[in-house]
């Protein structure tokens, strides 16, 4: 049984996520040939569209695997980019493709931004509403 389960743990887990293209149909989408709608009949909706400039400019296809032993994180394995870059006149213009050699790792920072409000101590939040008493009486009509 404890063999079974020792066999189970290192057995990888695959997933893949994002847009799933094969290098056949990147290899079809040629500059100055397809428009944007034959793009999308070829490779589908894209993952991403550019919003630094008009939506129809760039569409990025996303597509990565990961793997999983265990309980462990899963892993990115591999990462694949197709960026497809339109013209004014919504015909590809450029085609770019990444992988996962590509990327950056980032740093994240992970200090926290100072608020400024009531910073009070323990004694005086206890003691803070000593004599803070609003007279609640029924009134008399």
């Amino acid at each position: 049984m404890l063999l079974l389960l020792l066999a189970a743990a290192c057995t990888p887990r695959f997933s893949t996520h994002g847009a799933v293209f094969t290098d056949e149909e990147a290899d079809r989408i040629q500059p100055g040939r397809q428009t944007q709608a034959e793009v999308e009949q070829i490779l589908g909706s894209p993952s991403v569209t550019a919003t630094f400039r008009r939506p129809e400019d760039t569409w990025y296809y996303i597509s990565s695997e990961f793997e999983a032993y265990g309980i462990f994180a899963p892993e990115a394995v591999r990462r694949r980019i197709l960026a497809v870059n339109f013209d004014e006149s919504l015909r590809v213009k450029e085609v770019e493709r990444f992988e996962l050699e590509d990327g950056q790792e980032i740093a994240m920072v992970e200090r926290e931004t100072p608020t400024r409000g009531k910073e009070l101590s323990l004694l005086q939040q206890l003691f803070g509403n000593l004599g803070r008493f609003n007279d609640v009486s029924p009134s008399s009509n």
